[in-house]
């Protein structure tokens, strides 16, 4: 069976922070989704995975510790692990910028893969530490803020004994992603001593790619690039979203057409057969090291492309630039 990895990268708003934005509000906006009074963000989307009987993989950055203390995480940990979805580490290290004491002498960057070996050991160190001290099991998997990882990313990961990453995405290999990969991978491999496991995705024209991510996906996208991974028995089929991102842009109102993409992703996962939600302490601990398949992806569809692009226009015009009731 094909394992579905739902992974939801879940963080503060390090822009509202900027902006002055307390806290608590910032946690109310960027994690729980409050919006006209409801909640759109993690607690909306766990409901939706738990109806179709998924697993959710919560990507959660605690460099926010570095100005607010770690407080703050129990809760968002707790109400994660306490449903039965999985806690895995994400970093955003502009949270530096506002550190109240730095814990690599000052130096700053916008993506862990812009530190030296020594500091991101360091600061993922102290961000696994912050999670388990909060409440997670033992951290195995890492996803980097904007993908923005390198090979020493992967290095100090193994150094503290982490099982798994998730920083390739190919659309930000060569940029963002400085991890040495080949774009047209599609399964697990082994890098500097840990198992990588790339966002999946489809090819929208040839010699392209789509992340397999609910705002860059529409449903149509999406349920082929499932379908063929299914077909084609994938050993797994990653989907990225954010804590956030049933919002509109200023997170003050849903944007109901990318809640309606990931109901969509919800519900044509349940009626695939063979494929089954998971974590990624779920999958087997020798899948990066089990002999190399020819694996492709979707392949190209003007039709699923031209629907998309019109999709998101409307949905730009209906929920980004109108201030009209929801």
């Amino acid at each position: 069976m094909t394992a579905l990895l739902i992974t939801i990268d879940t963080e503060l708003s390090s822009a509202l922070h900027h902006r002055g934005v307390s806290l608590a509000d910032n946690v109310d906006r960027s994690i729980w989704g409050l919006a006209q009074g409801r909640p759109y963000g993690i607690g909306w989307q766990m409901d939706l995975l738990e109806r179709h009987g998924l697993k959710g993989v919560f990507f959660l950055d605690p460099m926010p510790a570095l100005v607010h203390g770690a407080a703050f995480l129990a809760p968002i940990v707790g109400a994660i692990v306490g449903r039965g979805h999985e806690v895995q580490m994400h970093i955003h290290s502009e949270w530096l910028t506002w550190a109240k004491d730095s814990p690599v002498g000052g130096r700053q960057g916008r993506n862990i893969g812009d530190f030296s070996l020594a500091d991101q050991i360091v600061l993922l160190g102290l961000a696994k530490q912050w999670l388990e001290q909060a409440g997670a099991p033992a951290i195995t998997a890492f996803r980097a803020g904007n993908f923005g990882a390198n090979d020493d990313t992967l290095r100090a990961l193994a150094t503290l004994g982490l099982a798994w990453d998730s920083s390739v995405n190919p659309a930000y290999l060569g940029r963002e992603c400085g991890i040495t990969a080949d774009p047209a991978q599609i399964g697990a491999t082994r890098s500097q001593g840990v198992a990588e496991l790339p966002v999946s995705g489809i090819a929208d024209r040839p010699g392209g790619f789509r992340p397999a991510q609910i705002c860059a996906m529409s449903a149509a996208e999406m349920r082929a690039g499932m379908r063929h991974a299914v077909g084609e028995r994938h050993d797994a089929f990653v989907v990225v979203t954010h804590s956030f991102e049933m919002l509109s842009r200023d997170r003050q109102r849903p944007n109901r057409a990318v809640m309606a993409r990931f109901e969509a992703l919800c519900r044509q996962a349940a009626h695939l057969p063979d494929m089954h939600g998971a974590g990624f302490n779920d999958l087997p601990a020798d899948l990066a090291d089990r002999p190399a398949r020819s694996l492709s992806r979707a392949a190209p569809s003007q039709w699923r492309t031209g629907l998309r692009m019109a999709e998101q226009a409307w949905a730009t015009w209906r929920y980004e630039h109108r201030l009209v009731p929801a």
